[in-house]
């Protein structure tokens, strides 16, 4: 395969393979072949695209630097590795070099992800019935009505509360989108997703607050995929696998 005229060798696609199939037999996991294949496929053309953006970057991956990766990995725990994975000592170090670039540049990206964010504090009810959604939006609305006291019917255990979050957090975009769009106090109209039907009130939002770490990493995901989207739409991308 040829990313950007950079080529991976079918001696390391094979040795990737082989990785994965170990990996996947020692956790009891089954997979298709063409599964397996395309996995491989998509991990090193991201960790090609990582590894150019890293150069673009002015990070450069020396033989010093990679020598003292060798180094901290252990001679033995090498040249185990290399014979459990099919790697010769060039092959081996070629994707060494390509991986230690990679990190770097993925960790460019997560640090970038903001700390802070406009964020809103949200509860629901939830429920897959379209009717007893209408039916709890309209008692939601009688004057007097306490929603968080209802919303435990729907969910027991946190009574719908949906913490704090920023933008790109939720998995379900209809349902953030409504939330930002509400004021603290204000209650949604019914909200269909694709887990069912929604009911929004807002407690309260921030214009600028600390970011949770379970958000962070989430938006820092977000982040790394929208790059690599972005670089495989930019780029020239060849299999010219068997």
């Amino acid at each position: 395969m040829r990313v950007n005229q950079q080529g991976v060798s079918i001696a390391e696609y094979q040795a990737e393979l082989a990785q994965l199939q170990q990996a996947q037999q020692a956790l009891g996991k089954t997979a298709v072949p063409e599964e397996q294949r395309q996995k491989v496929i998509d991990n090193l053309v991201d960790n090609l695209l990582l590894a150019q953006g890293a150069a673009e970057n002015g990070y450069i991956v020396d033989d010093a630097a990679l020598q003292a990766t060798v180094d901290r990995l252990g001679a033995e725990a090498v040249q185990a590795w290399m014979a459990s994975s099919g790697y010769d000592e060039a092959a081996f170090r070629a994707a060494l070099r390509r991986q230690i670039a990679a990190a770097w540049q993925r960790d460019q990206i997560a640090a970038a992800a903001p700390t802070e964010a406009e964020q809103v504090h949200a509860r629901q009810i939830l429920t897959i019935d379209e009717d007893i959604a209408n039916r709890a939006l309209d008692y939601v609305k009688i004057p007097g009505t306490n929603f968080a006291a209802y919303a435990y019917q729907y969910d027991a255990q946190t009574g719908g509360d949906l913490g704090w979050f920023p933008r790109g957090y939720l998995t379900q975009p209809v349902v953030e989108e409504a939330a930002f769009a509400l004021q603290p106090g204000e209650i949604s109209p019914v909200i269909k997703s694709s887990v069912g039907f929604h009911i929004l009130q807002v407690i309260a939002r921030e214009p600028a607050r600390l970011i949770s770490p379970d958000a962070r990493r989430v938006l820092q995901h977000k982040a790394l995929q929208s790059w690599l989207q972005a670089r495989r739409d930019a780029s020239q991308i060849e299999i010219l696998l068997p």
